[in-house]
């Protein structure tokens, strides 16, 4: 019973997407803001840099942020 009350690992998968996504435009929007002339798709670049993966971008821009913090 248990196994129906757990949503499905593509449900999972596409709710961590979305926060993924909202992550990175929050992201891209603070930015904006600061180089308004700048595409978005250009700051954005810049966030995932070289990551063929946007979970493994955030991870870095969090990494990242926690470390300025530290300073």
């Amino acid at each position: 019973m248990a196994k129906h009350l757990m949503p499905q690992l593509e449900d999972r998968i596409r709710a961590i997407w979305s926060d993924l996504e909202r992550f990175l435009d929050e992201r891209v929007a603070e930015l904006k803001k600061q180089c308004p002339g700048v595409p978005e798709a250009v700051l954005r670049a810049e966030l995932t840099g070289n990551f063929d993966c946007e979970c493994r971008a955030v991870l870095s821009i969090k990494r990242k942020e926690a470390e300025a913090a530290n300073v």
